[in-house]
């Protein structure tokens, strides 16, 4: 996992929360900057693909790991 400013723990939350919580918290994040997110549910990685296509964010990685969804997102 690379290097992120900012941690989001989005566990046990279900759409559309996990995006909700990420928007706000990128709103407070400059220019640049990545968030982490850490989710469980398992709709999150199309949300999270779609969500960085229609905000002009980019989704640096995307993977699963132990039952857990992890997305650095860069703050465009």
């Amino acid at each position: 996992m690379a290097n992120f400013d900012q941690e989001l723990d989005a566990t046990g939350l279900n759409c559309p929360l996990p995006i909700l919580r990420a928007k706000k918290t990128l709103s407070s994040m400059g220019s640049g900057q990545v968030l982490h997110v850490i989710a469980t549910d398992p709709g999150s990685v199309k949300d999270f693909d779609a969500f960085a296509k229609q905000t002009g964010n980019t989704l640096l990685e995307s993977k699963e790991e132990g039952g857990k969804f992890h997305f650095l997102i860069k703050k465009s």
